[in-house]
This record gives C-alpha cells, structure tokens and sequence, in this order.
C-alpha cells in the first residue's frame, strides 16, 4: 500500500457529507457496521491512539471482511489544521508496517461530515453497534440519534461476530420500544417480521407500539397475527381481549374471550372475561339495561361453573382473580350492591378455598404498654394516584400519641407522594406485587384495624380485602362503591355525599365522617404559563372542560353538550380523555343540526402542568352525571374554574355538590338537566357573573381544604370500634 499525502486519502476510506443524497448503495456499508463518535477537539496524540486502537481492533477481527467503520468528523470545520483522512491514513500505514497488512484485509473506514437528522435517521437501522470512546463528541451523539444503537466496549471489538439483519432488527425495535420511541420500533419489528415470525413477546412489543399511537386496528392485527402461530399463548389472547374492550369493542372482546376460554379451559381469567365483560362506553340507553342483564345472568352462570373441588381447580381460580376487576359495573348508574356482593362471594369463595387460614374471624389484640391503637393502609396505589391522594391528609394530621400508622405499598411507582406515605407512617413497608408476603406482614403486626382505602380498582387488592387479616377491616372511597366483601364491616364515606337511603347501596356497614370525610391537601397550581394557541384553541371561544374519563359519560346525557353549544354559538368541549366519545357526540349534535367538530376538541395532554393549565384556560367546567368528578373537580376548583353539576342518586355522583356545598358557593349546582343547562349556558354568556362565581371559590378555599374535623372524626370511630372489641379480661388496656 503507498504512502498517503495530505490531499490522498487511504483507498478504503469513503467521506459522506450533508450535501450528499442519501443513498446507501454508495457508501459500501457491510454486513456488521460500526459506529463512533471522536472528540476531534481533544490532542492529536490522544485522537490517534485511540483510533489505532480501535481500528487494530477491526482488522484483528475474524471478519474483517464483513465490517465497515463510520466514523462521525461533525467537529472538525474547514479552516482547521485537524485532518481526518490523514490522521486514518498514518495509522493504516503505520499497520501496514507493524503488522504486515495485506491491502486485502485493509478496513473499510467511512467518514461522515455533517449529516442531517432525516440521513441519520436513514442510515442508523444499518448500524449494528456504537463504540464507547473514552472521549466522545456528546453533542453530535446526542443530535444523530444514535444513543440508541447498542453498545460495544472496545477490548470486545475483536470478538464480535457477524449478526443477521433480522436479529439486528430485533434488538433495535426492542430497544426503540423500551425508550418510549414506538414509530422508530415499528419499522424495525416490520423489517424484522420479513425475515422471520418471531416470538410471542415481539407480537406483545409490536402490537403495543401501535396501540401507544393510537393505531388500534393495527395493535389488534398483530395480535391476531400472533395468535395464528401460538394457539395457546394466553398473554395474546389476554391482550388482544383488553384492547378490544378498551377500544369500545364490546362484542368482539367477549367473542375473543369465549374462544380463549375454549382453548385454555384451565384459564380461569378467560371464563371472567367471557362472562362478566362491560363495555367502557355504551351507545345508548338500551344497551346499558341489555349488558346489566348479561351481567347478572352471566354472573349466575359462571357461579355455577366454578369448581374449587380440587387443588388445581383452587389454584387455576385463584390466579384468574389477579388480572381481573370488575370495575365497570357501577358506571351503569345502578345500585350494585346485590350484584357486586354476589361477584365478591364468589372472590372471597376462591380466596377461602386457596388460604382457609387466613378467613377466619380474629380477635381484637391487646393494646401496647403505649396504649396506641395500631391502624394499617393497603393499597398498590401509595404514589401519586387519584383513588389515594386523599389519603395523606388523613396520615398528615393523624394523632400520634393515639394511633401507631402501618402502610402497606404493594404497587412499585414510588415518587414524591411515596414518601409523603412514609414519611407520615411508624412503619412503612413497601411489598411489590407479593400477596402473600404483604398477608404476613399485615397478619405478623397484630393490627386492630386495617383500612383499604380503594377496593375494586387493583385486582390483587380485591383479593387481599377478600381475606381476614385485621378484626376491623374497612373500605373507604377511593373508589366509592360498595366491596360486597363479607370480609369488610365499615365503608368509611362523607355526610355531604351521602343520601339519605345511602345504608342501602352498602354491604358494609356505613360511616360518615363529616364534610367531605377527607384532609384534601390544597392543590399545587402554580401559575399559568401556556396560552390557549398551545392546545389549539381559539382565543374568542367560551371553553367548557369536559376532563372526566370516557366511562363516565352516559349517552343519554348527550343531548346537554350539543344543546348548550345551540345557545352559546362560541362554545368549544375540550376533552382530554374523549376520544371513544366522537362518534356519539357527533349523532347528539346532529340532533340539533351542529356538526360536533365544529365545537369538540379531544386532545390529549401529556403532562400536570398542562392539564393545571388547561383549568386555567377553561371558562367552565362540566360536571359528569351519575359519577362526578373527584380529583378532578378539587384541582378545577383550586384553580377558580366554576363548576356546574347536578347530585346524583348515590355517593359517587355527589362529589363537586359535596364541595361546592363546603365551600358555600352553590349556585352553579343544578337540580335537574335542564337546570344544568341553563346554569352552563349563563355561565358562557355572563362573563360579570363567572367571574363572580370564580372570585367567591377563591376566598374560600381554606373552608374546602386541608379539613383537620374529618380526621378527629375518624379517630373517633376508631377508638369507638377497638373499645367495643377489646377483651374485657384484660386488667392493662385502656384507651385515652
């Protein structure tokens, strides 16, 4: 091999830049191509080692042949003294000489200047692994996108043999998929399907992708794909009957659900899904008395069904309870309490046959020589959660020299609001997704009550509630319907949500605290930042903010929004979580001849900031029928957006008129439809008097909030019901 000059550069060194047309064919890539990124600012003799390292490293390799080196020289501008092309033709020189290198075995070395993102893009699906340099352009890194190509430490170079393009494939849309970027992840996974079929974890990533951009026809396709070479594989049918029903796809997710069922009759969560599936939106009024029909009778049937006669049986039953909640029955805006008490006998029959030690009733244990009564809260959801949020204010203002406090966090999401659980606790114990360690543990500190403040939202928690773990065991309204469990004596509620045959929607017996029967913190809202250009709306509109999730949504009440934008022509309904509702609404505006699109706006918002600051935005906030808004409502009015509701028959559709009843700001509360109407149309029109409304919910605030009465109350009950239990033989307890 001759000696290069300054303006000749080795024969197998390729320079692609910017102004080139992307065209792969041109650059002589291989089938193994490596990638790195020089930190061409740093000395020249610390550049050049490294270089002679790395490429000594390529050409000692057994494939030698089948390799390309494309080195990033972003760095170096036109009037610096620094060259690339000399600096690799002096080390392939300086080989040539040391170890006698044939021009046959020379490396093939590709110098890239200045590519743009959509080059990148193009060229890094060839790319097999990135070099880690000890000294590394971060800044080219980072903007090329290349951070995600696997990593490859330089003593490995040597060893690395060639890799099929499928199997590079794979692991690129793995890696995509698990860094959130799923459209990248598609186009590997479909260039990876044209080689081979894959296993059912790539149908379970490929189909999520889709899903993660909304792309649901897709998602399910994939997993019907899957489905055609693993018949059994229960993760597939699971999930392609989730994203069914998610999707509004009643009739196809139970239709799915039989045909598993049928597949994998040891499966007992396919016989839950075949029987006891609810849609998440229903199309009219009709068809949520025809699936509360089918729930009830399918119920029945599948009690029926349910054998726990041998181990296998009991054991088949019991892990079908923990993927599935029936969580949607009480949005049919019915008093479940005799269907929800059959559903939860059934749990608490399958729960006794698998730990018959741990159903029996239990005595209420002495207090300590400190004289605290000891009370434990379970949940998966100790971290930043609606259906528990609330709960720190209990914790907050909890009297410690009466009560030692035991959480009890079976989720894995720990944040900030994790260790505001903690920091209020004695004992804090954290026991991921351990049913029965966490059963041991409660069972181990000898409480006298233990307090599950949502039951029905996490299956393993409907299972744990199902047991007989404290004397005193309650619910309370993180998720504010009745358990139906045997197993729970109190559902902890509110006097102002609350009717008065409220004893009837409960199996437990019922407690109501006073006010709202919660220490809500007082929401942190900052300022507003954003203007309405952000979310694409328009500056002259009247907005309404319709933020609850689509279940809560009935079709008859559909009729309200397309009559309040007849009389407030500037109206627009944000809906962050409303995408399932467009085709209905667009049936109840057509009603009154309107076109839903031109008064609808279902965008999602990514971040709290931003739905802070659509409150903000808002000029009116809309209020669910039959199932008010909770968390929703208390950040809305932290933020002085008034809200219009109307109480509903049962505690769950009281929430915002239990607030603004606390907070004394009640003229916005409706009593009937039409009266929600004409309040929400008023609201829009009389800008004097929203800002009225707004002005007064700003001053009372302190009223609503941070409320330390409940919690006295509940200490009450507390003292009241461990009193009542206590053993009277025992000379040394007592109860401040």
């Amino acid at each position: 091999m001759s000696s290069p000059t300054k303006h000749q550069k080795p024969h197998n060194t390729q320079q692609y830049r910017t102004d080139d047309r992307m065209d792969l064919t041109t650059l002589n890539l291989k089938p193994l191509n490596l990638l790195i990124f020089p930190d061409w600012s740093q000395p020249e003799e610390l550049l050049y080692l490294e270089l002679a390292a790395i490429i000594r490293n390529v050409v000692s390799n057994p494939d030698c042949h089948n390799l390309a080196l494309l080195i990033d020289s972003t760095e170096i501008s036109e009037d610096s003294e620094l060259d690339a092309d000399l600096i690799l033709s002096g080390i392939l020189m300086n080989l040539c000489m040391e170890e006698d290198l044939e021009s046959s075995v020379e490396p093939e070395i590709i110098l890239l200047e200045n590519l743009t993102q959509s080059q990148w893009q193009t060229l890094l699906p060839q790319i097999q692994y990135r070099i880690k340099l000890t000294a590394e352009n971060k800044i080219a890194l980072t903007l090329s996108g290349a951070e995600i190509i696997p990593l490859l430490e330089l003593d490995r170079l040597s060893d690395i043999t060639l890799v099929s393009p499928a199997s590079m494939a794979l692991s690129l849309a793995n890696t995509l998929y698990s860094q959130g970027r799923y459209e990248h992840a598609i186009k590997q996974y479909q260039r990876f399907s044209q080689f081979q079929v894959g296993d059912i974890a790539l149908f379970l990533n490929f189909s999520d992708c889709w899903r993660r951009i909304n792309q649901i026809s897709a998602a399910i396709a994939i997993l019907e794909h899957g489905l055609r070479y693993y018949r059994t594989a229960g993760q597939l049918h699971f999930e392609l009957i989730k994203i069914c029903q998610q999707s509004g796809q009643t009739k196809k997710a139970i239709s799915n659900a039989e045909i598993a069922a049928e597949i994998l009759p040891n499966e007992y969560v396919f016989k839950l899904f075949s029987h006891l599936t609810l849609p998440i939106i229903y199309n009219s009024l009709r068809e949520i008395q025809t699936y509360r029909k089918r729930f009830v009778r399918e119920l029945e049937s599948l009690i029926q069904q349910t054998s726990l006669k041998t181990p296998q049986e009991k054991i088949n039953a019991f892990f079908g309870l923990q993927s599935f909640t029936n969580f949607y029955l009480a949005y049919q805006a019915h008093n479940v309490v005799e269907s929800q008490s059959k559903y939860a006998n059934l749990v608490h029959q399958i729960m006794a046959a698998n730990y018959p030690q741990w159903v029996e009733p239990r005595q209420m244990p002495p207090l300590a020589e400190n004289g605290k009564i000891r009370v434990g809260y379970v949940s998966s959801y100790l971290h930043s959660y609606s259906g528990t949020l609330w709960l720190t204010g209990w914790l907050r203002y909890a009297d410690t020299k009466q009560f030692e406090i035991y959480c009890y966090y079976t989720g894995n999401e720990p944040d900030l609001i994790t260790e505001q659980f903690r920091e209020y606790s004695h004992i804090f114990r954290h026991i991921p997704h351990n049913l029965e360690a966490v059963c041991q543990e409660i069972i181990d500190d000898k409480l006298h009550i233990l307090v599950f403040p949502e039951i029905g939202m996490d299956a393993p928690t409907i299972q744990i509630a199902a047991l007989r773990l404290a004397p005193v065991q309650c619910s309370a309204w993180g998720h504010p319907v009745t358990s139906g469990l045997p197993t729970i004596d109190y559902f902890i509620s509110s006097e102002l949500m609350e009717p008065e045959n409220a004893q009837s929607h409960y199996s437990e017996t019922l407690v109501k605290l006073p006010n709202i029967g919660v220490s809500y913190p007082k929401p942190l809202v900052g300022e507003l930042n954003n203007s309405r250009l952000d979310f694409d709306l328009r500056e002259d509109a009247i907005i309404y903010f319709c933020c609850q999730a689509p279940f809560k949504y009935l079709p008859q009440y559909d009729f309200i929004l397309a009559e309040i934008a007849r009389r407030v022509p500037q109206a627009q309904f944000i809906f962050p979580r409303g995408e399932l509702l467009r085709k209905r609404l667009k049936r109840a505006f057509a009603a009154v001849n309107l076109d839903s699109e031109d008064y609808c706006v279902f965008r999602a918002i990514a971040t709290r900031q931003e739905y802070i600051a659509m409150n903000f935005l808002a000029d009116v906030f809309l209020d669910t029928f039959t199932w008010s808004g909770g968390n929703t409502s208390l950040e809305a009015i932290a933020c002085n957006l008034p809200i219009v509701t109307c109480p509903g028959e049962f505690m769950r559709g009281l929430h915002a008129y239990s607030f603004l009843k606390m907070l004394g700001v009640t003229d916005t509360i409706a009593q009937n439809e039409e009266e929600y109407i004409e309040i929400a149309v008023k609201l829009g029109l009389d800008s004097e008097w929203r800002g009225d409304v707004a002005q007064r919910m700003s001053q009372r605030h302190d009223s609503l909030f941070d409320d330390k009465v409940c919690v006295t109350a509940l200490e009450g009950f507390y003292q009241g019901v461990v009193r009542e239990r206590l053993p009277q033989d025992l000379p040394n307890y007592h109860i401040k």
